[in-house]
């Protein structure tokens, strides 16, 4: 603090000299920075603590191994919560700081040299554009593939659960073929109530239906149809075949329906758009959790910029309360905005809110937050 204060009276002719922005930028961006990662560090090393203590009884029932661990599991656990409460740290890390330069009086320091409030923000945004940038690259890239791992490795020592069916199944295998599935298991790759009906120029030629269809994993698109009949409609004529078994290719897979736990993590970016353009095209209804999921990561790394803003307005003022109040009021902030985030996600997969929208809702509403206590905070 002595050091900068020194710096500050040097240049208080001089507010705005090249020399000065440069180091005071770079002293407010370590800072930042800084206390980010410290806090990231901190908070982590609780919650990898208290999984440990949480999940220990499972690793040792499922004879779960040391390596796998450490390297399959925590390796990818910590970037993978590191990246979900990311806004938290952000909130945390300008509170925690900034309340500390109010203390000292050091932001006072900075305004009596004719710094505006809005040129104080600079290194703030750098700081807050290197978080997101980081955040985004991890959410669409390094931490689906890391997802892959961890999950494999809860399934087999942790949580041993994987889904196994699945309802009301309707999707096009092809250019105006449609198929539907009332139920399919997954225990035994069948699918019950089965019908694919086949149009041409909107008009339904062909109606098939089973009483079950099962997967055949000798091949590709193989599948075994029991007990069927086909309506063919050739104009005014129309012949029913009946049979108890057709072996037949059908252009879809379990996996282009049945959903696992946890399917829409392991998937980059690009992954995710392309799984959900081909399901809308294919008529694919139930995609919504991957729409949420590529949307927010997006939406997350925003966030950075709104929750500095808050953050910043908040604890630059010296109060009474001191630091304890501001990292109060923070936490309450940063806890709310991801519960909030979560409340609106379920909204998206399981109400009628379109996901783009869900998912920015929060941010939205912050937004207005960040507007408004950038008005009250001192100039």
């Amino acid at each position: 603090m002595p050091r900068l204060k020194e710096e500050l009276k040097k240049l208080k002719g001089n507010p705005f000299k090249k020399k000065w922005l440069k180091r005071l930028d770079r002293y407010i961006i370590v800072k930042f920075l800084g206390t980010y990662f410290f806090a990231i560090a901190l908070i982590i090393s609780i919650a990898v603590v208290f999984d440990i203590n949480e999940n220990i009884d499972d690793f040792i029932n499922n004879k779960a191994p040391l390596k796998a661990i450490m390297f399959d599991y925590y390796l990818n656990f910590i970037p993978y919560y590191t990246n979900l409460f990311s806004p938290l740290f952000v909130f945390i890390a300008v509170i925690f700081f900034t309340s500390k330069l109010a203390e000292n009086s050091e932001i006072i320091a900075m305004f009596s040299t004719g710094m505006s409030f809005k040129r104080l923000m600079v290194p703030y945004m750098i700081s807050a554009a290197i978080i997101a940038l980081v955040t985004y690259v991890l959410s669409t890239e390094v931490i689906p593939t890391g997802s892959v791992t961890r999950l494999k490795f809860e399934e087999v020592y942790k949580n041993k659960r994987q889904a196994d069916y699945a309802r009301n199944i309707q999707l096009e295998v092809d250019t105006g073929v449609v198929a539907y599935m009332e139920r399919y298991e997954n225990f035994n790759k069948t699918g019950y109530r089965f019908s694919l009906d086949k149009f041409e120029n909107h008009k339904l030629v062909s109606h098939l239906t089973a009483r079950r269809i099962t997967y055949d994993t000798t091949g590709v698109h193989r599948w075994i149809i029991k007990d069927y009949m086909i309506r063919e409609m050739r104009g005014m004529r129309e012949t029913i075949t009946r049979g108890e078994r057709l072996d037949s290719t059908i252009n879809m897979e379990p996996q282009d329906f049945l959903i696992t736990r946890g399917q829409q993590e392991t998937m980059t970016s690009r992954q995710l758009r392309q799984y959900i353009d081909n399901q809308k095209q294919r008529g694919f209804a139930n995609i919504k959790v991957f729409e949420v999921e590529y949307y927010r990561r997006i939406a997350t790394s925003f966030a950075a910029f709104i929750l500095t803003v808050i953050g910043l307005s908040l604890s630059s003022q010296k109060r009474k309360g001191g630091m304890g109040l501001h990292l109060g009021i923070g936490i309450a902030l940063s806890f709310s905005y991801i519960l909030f985030q979560t409340i609106s996600s379920t909204f998206a997969i399981n109400g009628n809110t379109p996901p783009n929208l869900a998912v920015w809702i929060p941010n939205i509403l912050y937004l207005f937050i960040a507007i408004y206590l950038y008005r009250k905070a001192p100039k």
